[in-house]
C-alpha cells in the first residue's frame, strides 16, 4: 500500500524536522513492503531538510503538486503560462503585496525578513535567492502580506488559478490551474483507493477524497469531511500517529487488498 504524507501541520511541526520516532516508524513501513511518499506545499528544497536522508530519493510531491522529485531529481515541473503570471504580477503590484516565489529550485522574496515563513525557506542553503524576473519558471506564488488579502485570492480565483488559504497564517497560496496533491498522485502512476493519506489542511482535500483511507491530523472544517479518522493536534499526537501507522500497517496488506482497518 502507498502511505502519502503532507508535512507541516502534520508528520512536522513548527518548521522542525520531523523526529526520528516518526522517521523510524516510516522506514518500517517500507521494509514491511510499502512505499513511502511525502507531498507538501513546500517545493523540493525545502521538504529535503525536514525528512531523513534516507527518504531524499523516494517520490516526493513538492508545491501542493507542482512539482515531483524521484532518484534526488525533479522529473516532473508544471509552471505557471506567462500570460498567468503576468497578470499576477499585475494583483501584486495592484495590492502591493510582498511574496515567497518559487521556481522549480531558486525563488524570489520581498516578505519582511523576519516572518515566520522565512526561516524555513531554503535553510540547507541549497538554492539562490533571485528577482523574480530571473526565475526562468514560476510554480508557486504564496502572497504573505498585502492591502487586501481577500482581494487577491479573489483575483486568483478569476484568473482560473488554484487557490489555498491557509488557516490561521494569513497567507494565500496560488498555483497553476489544474495543479493539486491528487493531479501529482496520478502524475506519479498512482490510482483511486490505492494510498492512504495523512494531512492536516485546505490543501489536502483533493488527496483525501481520492484516497483509501485519509487521516485528518488536527481539526478542519473542510477537510473534516474526507478525513476517515482524526488525531488530536495536542502533547500526545505524534505517539498517536505512530500507534495509528501500526495499525494501519498491520490491517491493510501491501496492495491494500483488506479493508477492516477502524478508526
Amino acid at each position: 500500500m502507498n502511505f502519502i504524507f503532507d508535512l507541516d501541520g502534520t508528520i512536522c511541526f513548527k518548521g522542525r524536522p520531523v523526529t526520528q520516532h516518526i522517521m523510524d516508524t516510516l522506514k518500517d513501513l517500507e521494509q514491511n513492503g510499502h512505499q513511502v511518499i511525502f507531498a507538501s506545499a513546500r517545493p523540493i528544497r525545502d521538504l529535503l531538510p525536514v525528512i531523513d536522508h534516507h527518504f531524499h530519493s523516494i517520490t516526493l510531491i513538492g508545491g501542493n503538486g507542482s512539482l515531483i522529485s524521484k532518484g534526488g531529481k525533479i522529473i516532473f515541473s508544471h509552471a505557471f503560462s506567462p500570460v498567468q503570471l503576468h497578470a499576477m504580477e499585475r494583483v501584486i503590484e495592484a495590492y502591493k503585496a510582498s511574496y515567497l516565489i518559487d521556481g522549480e529550485w531558486n525563488y524570489a522574496y520581498t516578505g519582511d525578513p523576519a516572518h515566520p515563513l522565512k526561516s524555513r525557506v531554503d535553510p540547507d542553503g541549497l538554492a539562490e535567492e533571485v528577482k523574480l524576473e530571473d526565475l526562468e519558471q514560476v510554480v508557486k506564488i504564496l502572497v504573505l502580506d498585502s492591502a487586501d488579502q481577500e482581494q487577491v485570492a479573489s483575483k486568483a480565483e478569476k484568473l482560473g488559478l488554484r487557490v489555498h488559504r491557509h488557516q490561521g497564517e494569513g497567507i494565500v497560496d496560488i498555483s497553476p490551474p489544474g495543479i493539486d496533491k491528487w493531479s501529482a498522485i496520478q502524475e506519479a502512476g498512482i490510482k483511486e483507493k490505492e494510498y492512504i493519506a495523512f494531512g492536516n489542511d485546505a490543501n489536502d482535500v483533493e488527496m483525501f477524497r481520492h484516497a483509501k483511507y485519509a487521516v485528518m491530523i488536527g481539526k478542519h472544517e473542510e477537510l473534516a469531511h474526507y478525513a476517515d479518522a482524526a488525531i488530536p493536534l495536542d502533547e500526545a499526537c505524534e505517539e498517536g500517529i505512530v500507534a495509528m501507522l501500526k495499525d494501519l500497517a498491520a490491517n491493510t496488506g501491501r496492495k491494500g487488498q483488506r479493508e477492516d482497518v477502524q478508526a
